[in-house]
């Protein structure tokens, strides 16, 4: 299988796999090929895994796109292509000159195939699905100019790249706006939602736009979208101090702070989880100063809050990440109000 991570962290991605008993046979700028078989569904460095990757070299764009559709219509065979498929195309930008190849590629493959299947052609779509789990469809990774792997079969971990919205007041809102893909639910009109360590306020931002009532907890001030918004409670405090109400839970609670990640667990997480004080979170966890392999073997122990309290929760390394964690998740029943 290969798998794709965000550039730059595929050493990382390497150790979280040999951590899961995987073992890596190559890698490169954003990927890792390793044996297939392992379930890797729930790893936080991966983005994409392509399983039964076949390796596929040319030398020039005609040479990969034939070999591409000889895979692909060896492999449709006794295949009936009734809706919307993926047709998808990745490599490293770290390559210069390899999205020109790619897009040649690309172009030539599409050619070919709409002369021996027309009707199939036009279902392409060339796009990863949304949201995680599994799809069927055509998968291409570019690991060098004339070197490519292909497969039909691809688990979607949910990172994507999302569209920016001017009035968002800064980067990070891209980080909760993937979040949601990924927890596969976001906040709804009617829900209250707690955002710890708001300022400037693009996650508080993105709970009001979907018509949340919000209550952004933060000595900094708010900006853009965020500041003097109807559906937004500005509270100048400490994130670590918010005095919160004994007598309500709120549906979510958001936390993205620039904080020591074993801090923020032990003395804002975990208090927040045990307690029953929301139901659905988002928070972000660095680790530009600890291990980041070892923090994640912490966040999984069977006796860590997130096992104790959410035993659905998962980590993802984001699309729009940098050297942070984001972790999703829904707290379970034994959370208890004001305990």
């Amino acid at each position: 299988m290969l798998l794709t991570c965000q550039a730059g962290f595929e050493s990382v991605l390497v150790r979280e796999l040999a951590d899961a008993g995987v073992v890596v046979g190559e890698h490169g700028p954003g990927w890792a090929l390793a044996a297939d078989g392992a379930d890797v569904r729930g790893l936080a460095f991966p983005h994409v895994t392509m399983r039964g990757a076949v390796e596929v070299k040319g030398e020039s764009v005609n040479a990969l796109a034939g070999r591409m559709i000889d895979f692909f219509l060896t492999s449709l065979r006794g295949e009936r292509v009734d809706a919307a498929w993926p047709c998808v195309m990745g490599g490293p930008a770290e390559l210069v000159g390899l999205g020109r190849r790619m897009s040649g590629v690309e172009k030539e493959f599409h050619e070919q195939l709409k002369k021996r299947l027309a009707r199939v052609a036009k279902l392409a779509v060339a796009d990863l699905p949304r949201g995680r789990g599994e799809a069927r469809g055509l998968f291409v990774w570019f690991t060098d100019f004339g070197r490519v792997f292909v497969a039909r079969e691809a688990f979607m971990h949910g990172q994507r790249r999302m569209a920016d919205d001017d009035a968002a007041p800064s980067r990070s809102y891209l980080k909760v706006e993937e979040a949601f893909v990924v927890l596969g639910a976001e906040p709804q009109a009617g829900e209250t939602v707690a955002d710890l360590g708001a300022a400037p306020g693009g996650w508080s931002y993105s709970a009001a736009k979907r018509g949340a009532a919000v209550v952004a907890v933060d000595n900094g001030p708010l900006k853009g979208g965020a500041l003097n918004n109807p559906l937004i409670e500005h509270c100048t405090d400490d994130a670590f101090h918010f005095n919160f109400e004994a007598s309500k839970a709120y549906d979510w609670m958001l936390c993205d702070l620039l904080e020591e990640p074993h801090h923020v667990m032990k003395n804002l997480i975990e208090p927040w989880l045990a307690r029953g004080w929301c139901k659905r979170f988002v928070f972000n966890l660095k680790f530009g100063h600890v291990d980041s392999v070892a923090l994640l073997r912490e966040l999984r122990a069977p006796d860590s809050p997130l096992s104790r309290y959410a035993p659905g929760f998962m980590i993802r390394h984001l699309y729009h990440d940098r050297e942070e964690f984001t972790v999703v998740g829904e707290v379970s029943a034994a959370g208890e109000l004001g305990r």
